[in-house]
C-alpha cells in the first residue's frame, strides 16, 4: 500500500496530527499482494484478479482496526498530547476515543463501515486522521498501526497477532472467479508466488469455506503494511510483516532491523579444510589469493641513446608499469600484486620498454599453471634471470630481467608493498595513500610550569603625563599554546617590581622534544595593549622529568630585558631582573587525548611505571556491505574508495584502499597488547579523497567519514570469536542513516585470569591523577591539546593520516551542546531510576491491600526482619547473587553497538540536529539563534523551578532548628525530648515495627489527607521569601 501525506482541514477541529490516503485494492485486501509502488496496470486489472465470487445476498462491511500509534509528538505544551482517530470511508466518518496526555496511544477500536458496492473498492479511498484534541498542527509523520478487512458480521473476532501493522481478509464465498483464469501468465505466475502459502491447502480450505462462510480464517488473513517509504514491504511466508522493513518500524518491536547488529560466519582462515600454516597468525580474516611479480632489474638491454627504461606487467586486461629509471643501471624492484579474482588470462606476460614508445625492447611470458605458491613463513622465493625475446621471437640479443612470481595470499610479507591490480586507475600521485600502513602516537607528557614570583621588573612606559601603577602578567607559550597568569596583585609586604603569582600552567608536549618554552613578562600601557618588559627561552629537552609526587626545586632565571631594535645600544641596568619558575615534565600522569569514557589507554607517561601486559586483542577487518556512494566519478557514477582505521592505545592501524568498490574486502588482521580490560577500541570506515586526480589538484584532502564502531573489551568473553556485522550509522542534518555494513572478527586473549581479575580492583588512572588531581576544565583543554599534537603528527606521515581522521575517532566534538544527546542523557538517568521507581510502586501496591494475600505476605516478612535484623544485609546479598545467577543464562551474547533508540536519533527534530550540526560561534540567522535561545530559556527555566523546589526541601530541614519560625521550632525541639525518651524506654524493633504496620495498615484504616508530621514539614519556612 502507499501512505501519501495529506492535510485535511475540518472547521470544528484543528488540522490532523497524520493524514493517509490508502488506495485500497480488493485484490490486495484478500490476496495479501503487499506492494509500495501501485502501478495504473494493477488498478486496471483489478477486475480481473478478483479471487472470489461475491454473492449478492451477503451485505459487506469494511472493518478497520485502530490499533496504536508510536512517537506521536507534544503539542500542549507540557510534554504531551490527546490523540484521536477519525476514519472517514465512503462519506462515512467515524471516530476513536481521545487518549489523554498519552504520546504513545493504544486505541484497539473496531470502527465498521457498510460497504455498497464490492466491485468499486478498487477505486475507493481510506482517509485516516490522527487529530489531537488541544494544540497547532504537528508537523511530522508518526506511524499508526491498523488493522482492517471485509466481514458480513457486526463483531469480528480478532484472528491476527498485534505484530501486524494491518491486515485484511474477507469472508465471502471461497469459490474463485472465472475471470482469474483468464489473467495473463505474467500475472498468474505473480499471484502464484504471491499466494504460495495457501496452495498446499486449496482444497480443505475451499471445503472449510463452502461449510462456513462466516467470519475470517486465521488462514486467510495476511498482513498489509501502510508506510511512507520508497522500499517494498516484502511478505513473511507465515504472515508475518519484517520489523523495520518499507520505513515502518513496527510499534510492538524492538526497533529496526535495519541497525541491529548481526552475527555473520565467514571462512576464517581459509576454512577448515583449507587450513595451512598461516592459519594460527591469519585466522580471523578470509584467505585472499594473489599472484605476485617481482620485478628487480634487467641487464644487456639495448636501449638507444641511453635513454630511461621501463617494466610492464601485462596479466589479461591488467597492466603494472614500474618507475622509469635509467638504461645504465636499470634497478627496479618492484611488486605487483594480482588478485587470484581477476586473473582472466593464463599467462603472465612481462614487458622491457624504453620511455615514452610502444614497441618492447624484450618480452618473457609465464604459464600460470607452472607458477609455484609460497606459503609464510617460508622465506621468499628466490629470483631469477630469465632471457627475453623481442618482436621477431630471437632471445638472442633481448637481454635478461631478473624476476621471480608466484601464488600467495595477503599474510605475504610483500602484500604490503606491492602495487594492487584494483589500484589500475590510480594516479601515480595517490598510488601511496592507499596502502596498507601502521602509525604510532607520539609519546605525550604534561609539561607543569609554575610562575612563582619576579624581582626588579622595570616596568614599560605609560606616557610623561601618566602615572600608574604597573599591571604585571606573564605569558608562557610552547609552540602553538599559550597560557596567561592574572595580573599581580599589589601586596604592602611587596614592592611594585617584584610581583608574586604562584600559578599553575600546563602545556602538552611530545617526543621527541622539539619546542622551547617561551616565558614573558607583560606590562599592561593600555586597554589591549600589553608591553614586554622581560623573557625567557627554556629548551623542552633540558627541564627535569618526575614520575612521582616528590617536589621539583625551584630556579630563578634571568630575563632579557634588551628588547629594542638591534641598532639601539643596550642600556645597562644596576639590577638585572629575573623570573623564579618551577618547571617539570610530568610522567605520572596519563595524557588523555580521547574521551575518558572511550579511552583506549590508562597507563603513565613513563615506561618504568607500565606493568606487564594482561592480554592480547586480535581484530580481523574482513569488509564492508552495502556502503552508500560517496562522491561521482566520471563515466563511473557513484562510487566510494573506502578504507579503515582502527585504534587502540598508541597503536593506529590502516588498511588498504579499495578503489571503486561499494562492496570492499580488506581481510587484513592486526594485534594490540592489552593492559586493561575497561578500555574501547575504534574502528572507522573513510572515503579517501586523494585517489582522485581531481580533488587532489584542487588540494581537497578531506577524506569523508563513512562511520565507525566501539567495542569495550571488557564487554567480550575471554578466547571466543565474535563475527558480526556493524551497522555504520552517521548522524545528519536530515536524520540518522546508514551508511553501510562492517564486518569485523574480534578475539581478546587472556594469559593469566587472576592478573585481568585483579585489575578491577585497582584504579582507574595513574597514582598522580588522584594525589594531585587535575580539574575538569583543565582536563578538556589538554585533551585538546593533546589532540592537536596527535593530529599534527600522524600528518606528517606518509601516506599521512588527515586531522579530520583524527579528530573524528577522537571524538574531538563529544563535549559540544546538543538538546539530542542532553534528552537521550535524561533519559538514561531516567532508566537508572526506573528501577527505584518499581520498588516504590511494588511497596504502593502492599500499602493498598490490591492483593490482601500478597500484602499480609509482605507484613509477615517485614515483622521477621525488624524481629532479626541481622538478616537483612544476608538476605539482600543472596538475592543479588541469585538474580545474577538466574540472569546468566540471558546475557548478552553480542557487543554492544551503536543504538539509534538510546541516542534519540531516530525521533529529533530536524531543528535540533541543525543546531548540532552548527558551528561554534553560530552561523545562523539572527531570528533561528533567538528561537534557540528561547527554546533554551523555556528547558532551563523547568530545570531551574526542579533545583528550586530541592533547595526548598532542604532548607526546611535546617529551618527545623533554625528558629526561624519559633513556633514550629519549639514543637519540634519538644517532640525530640519526649521522643528521645521514648526511644530510651521502648525496644526500637518495637518502635520500628509499631511504624511499619502503621503505614502498612489497610486503606480502610487511612485517611486520604496527608500525614501530620507531612503536614507540619510543608509548612516550614524557606528563603524563597527573600528572593526578588
Amino acid at each position: 500500500m502507499v501512505g501519501e501525506a495529506l492535510v485535511v482541514s475540518s472547521p470544528s477541529l484543528e488540522p490532523p496530527i497524520l493524514s493517509s490516503s490508502l488506495f485500497l485494492s480488493l485484490f490486495t485486501l484478500l490476496s495479501s499482494v503487499l506492494s509500495l509502488s501501485f502501478s495504473s496496470s494493477l488498478l486496471s486489472n483489478s477486475r480481473q484478479q478478483l479471487p472470489w465470487t461475491t454473492p449478492t445476498a451477503t451485505k459487506k462491511k469494511l472493518v478497520v482496526e485502530v490499533v496504536a500509534a508510536h512517537n506521536l509528538m507534544p503539542k500542549d505544551g507540557e510534554g504531551s498530547c490527546s490523540p484521536f482517530v477519525e476514519v472517514e470511508f465512503e462519506n462515512q466518518r467515524l471516530r476513536t476515543q481521545v487518549k489523554y496526555k498519552d504520546l504513545n496511544p493504544v486505541w484497539s477500536e473496531k470502527l465498521i463501515f457498510h460497504v455498497k458496492d464490492v466491485a468499486d473498492l478498487p477505486y475507493r479511498t481510506i482517509e485516516i486522521n490522527v487529530f489531537n484534541e488541544k494544540g497547532p498542527a504537528i508537523a511530522e509523520i508518526f506511524w499508526i498501526s491498523l488493522k482492517f478487512y471485509l466481514s458480513t458480521k457486526e463483531a469480528v473476532k480478532e484472528v491476527t497477532s498485534g505484530d501486524a501493522a494491518v491486515s485484511g481478509s474477507s469472508s465471502s464465498s471461497s469459490k474463485k472467479n472465472k475471470k482469474l483464469q483468464q489473467q495473463g501468465p505474467a500475472m498468474a505466475r505473480q499471484q502464484q508466488q504471491q499466494m504460495a502459502p495457501d496452495n498446499n491447502n486449496k482444497p480443505s480450505q475451499q471445503t472449510q469455506q463452502h461449510a462456513k462462510p462466516g467470519g475470517p480464517k486465521p488462514g486467510d488473513i495476511k498482513p498489509v503494511v501502510i508506510t511512507t517509504g520508497h522500499a517494498p514491504a516484502i511478505p513473511r511466508p507465515g504472515g508475518g510483516v519484517p520489523a523495520g522493513v518499507g520505513g515502518l518500524r513496527n510499534v510492538f518491536s524492538g526497533g529496526s532491523n535495519e541497525f541491529s547488529l548481526k552475527e555473520t560466519s565467514p571462512h576464517l582462515g581459509g576454512g577448515l579444510l583449507h587450513r595451512d600454516k598461516t592459519s594460527s597468525t591469519y585466522d580471523l580474516v578470509e584467505q585472499m589469493q594473489y599472484l605476485y611479480v617481482r620485478i628487480l632489474k634487467c641487464r644487456d638491454v639495448s636501449a638507444s641513446g641511453g635513454g630511461e627504461v621501463m617494466a610492464e606487467v601485462k596479466l589479461g586486461n591488467y597492466r603494472g608499469i614500474t618507475k622509469r629509471v635509467s638504461a645504465n643501471n636499470p634497478e627496479w624492484g618492484q611488486v605487483f600484486a594480482f588478485s587470484k579474482d581477476c586473473i582472466q588470462s593464463s599467462v603472465a606476460e612481462i614487458f622491457v620498454k624504453e620511455k615514452d614508445k610502444d614497441e618492447f625492447l624484450g618480452r618473457v611470458w609465464f604459464d600460470l599453471n607452472e607458477v609455484p605458491r609460497r606459503v609464510p613463513p617460508d622465506s621468499q622465493l628466490a629470483s631469477q634471470w630469465h632471457r627475453m625475446e623481442d618482436k621477431k621471437g630471437d632471445k638472442s640479443k633481448a637481454g635478461e630481467v631478473m624476476v621471480s612470481i608466484w601464488f600467495g595470499t595477503q599474510a605475504d610479507e610483500a602484500f604490503a608493498e606491492a602495487w594492487h591490480s584494483k589500484a589500475a586507475n590510480v594516479h601515480f600521485d595517490g598510488l601511496s595513500s592507499i596502502k596498507s600502513k601502521v602509525y604510532l602516537s607520539p609519546k605525550l607528557w604534561y609539561f607543569r610550569v609554575t610562575i612563582i614570583e619576579a624581582q626588579d621588573i622595570v616596568p614599560g612606559e605609560k606616557g610623561a603625563s601618566m602615572v600608574k601603577f604597573p599591571e604585571l602578567s606573564v605569558k608562557a607559550q610552547v609552540g602553538n599554546q599559550v597560557f596567561r597568569t592574572r595580573i599581580a596583585q599589589a601586596s604592602p609586604s611587596r614592592s611594585l617590581s617584584n610581583p608574586y603569582w604562584n600559578e599553575d600552567l600546563m602545556f602538552v608536549v611530545a617526543e621527541p622534544f622539539e619546542d622551547y618554552l617561551l616565558v614573558s613578562v607583560e606590562d599592561r600601557v593600555a586597554p589591549g595593549r600589553d608591553e614586554v618588559v622581560g623573557r625567557v627561552l627554556l629548551p623542552v629537552t633540558a627541564i627535569e622529568r618526575r614520575t612521582d609526587d616528590k617536589a621539583v626545586t625551584s630556579r630563578w632565571f634571568n630575563l632579557d630585558n634588551h628588547l629594542g631594535n638591534a641598532g639601539e645600544p643596550k642600556i645597562v641596568s644596576r639590577f638585572g631582573s629575573r623570573i623564579h619558575l618551577r618547571v617539570s615534565l610530568e610522567g605520572g600522569y596519563h595524557v588523555l587525548d580521547e574521551a575518558t569514557m572511550y579511552s583506549s589507554d590508562v597507563r603513565p607517561t613513563a615506561k618504568q611505571l607500565w606493568k606487564p601486559h594482561i592480554g592480547v586483542l586480535e581484530i580481523g577487518i574482513l569488509g564492508a556491505t552495502g556502503l552508500i556512494p560517496i562522491k561521482l566519478k566520471e563515466g563511473k557514477g557513484g562510487s566510494t574508495d573506502s578504507y579503515c582505521v582502527a585504534k587502540y592505545g598508541h597503536k593506529w592501524v590502516r588498511t588498504r584502499t579499495v578503489v571503486d568498490s561499494l562492496s570492499p574486502k580488506w581481510n587484513e588482521q592486526y594485534t594490540w597488547e592489552v593492559f586493561d580490560p575497561c578500555t574501547v577500541i575504534t574502528v572507522g570506515v573513510f572515503d579517501n579523497s586523494r585517489v582522485d586526480k581531481n580533488t587532489t589538484n584542487a588540494g581537497g584532502y578531506r577524506d569523508s567519514r563513512i562511520g565507525k564502531v566501539r567495542i569495550r573489551l571488557s564487554t567480550l568473553e575471554s578466547d571466543r570469536v565474535y563475527t558480526h556485522s556493524y551497522p555504520l550509522l552517521m548522524l545528519h542534518t536530515s536524520g540518522v542513516k546508514k551508511m553501510g555494513e562492517l564486518h569485523l572478527a574480534v578475539r581478546f586473549s587472556c594469559a593469566n585470569m587472576g592478573n585481568m581479575l585483579s585489575i578491577y580492583s585497582l584504579a582507574l588512572l595513574p597514582k598522580m591523577h588522584y594525589v594531585h588531581p587535575l580539574s575538569v576544565n583543565q582536563l578538556d583543554s589538554l585533551r585538546y591539546q593533546a589532540m592537536n599534537v596527535v593530529a599534527s603528527r600522524l600528518s606528517r606521515a606518509e601516506p599521512p593520516l588527515g586531522r579530520e581522521v583524527v579528530e573524528y575517532m577522537l571524538d574531538h566534538d563529544s563535549h559540544m551542546w546538543s538538546m539530542r544527546r542532553s534528552k537521550a542523557n535524561f533519559f538514561r538517568l531516567m532508566s537508572v531510576l526506573s528501577s527505584f521507581v518499581a520498588m516504590g510502586r511494588f511497596v504502593e501496591s502492599m500499602r493498598n491491600w490490591n492483593k490482601p494475600v500478597y500484602s499480609t505476605i509482605f507484613m509477615m516478612i517485614f515483622l521477621v526482619l525488624v524481629s532479626f535484623p541481622e538478616l537483612i544485609i544476608p538476605l539482600l546479598l543472596l538475592y543479588m547473587a541469585f538474580v545474577g545467577i538466574w540472569r546468566y543464562r540471558s546475557r548478552p551474547r553480542q557487543p554492544p553497538h551503536m543504538d539509534t533508540r538510546l541516542s534519540h536519533a531516530e525521533t529529533v527534530y530536524p531543528d535540533e540536529l541543525d543546531e548540532e550540526f552548527d558551528s561554534f560561534p553560530t552561523s545562523r540567522s539572527a531570528e533561528i539563534v533567538r528561537m534557540r535561545y528561547d527554546r533554551l530559556r523555556s528547558v532551563a527555566g523547568r530545570i531551574q523551578t526542579v533545583v528550586g523546589d530541592m533547595a526548598s526541601q532542604g532548607e526546611r530541614f535546617q529551618a527545623l532548628l533554625s528558629w526561624r519560625d519559633p513556633r514550629a521550632t519549639f514543637l519540634f525541639v519538644n517532640f525530640c525530648l519526649f521522643a528521645a525518651v521514648g526511644f530510651y524506654l521502648v525496644p526500637t524493633k518495637a518502635v520500628v515495627a509499631l511504624w511499619g504496620l502503621y503505614v502498612l495498615r489497610p486503606p480502610k484504616f487511612r485517611s486520604k489527607l496527608p500525614s501530620r508530621a507531612l503536614s507540619f514539614f510543608r509548612r516550614l519556612p524557606t528563603k524563597a521569601d527573600s528572593f526578588l
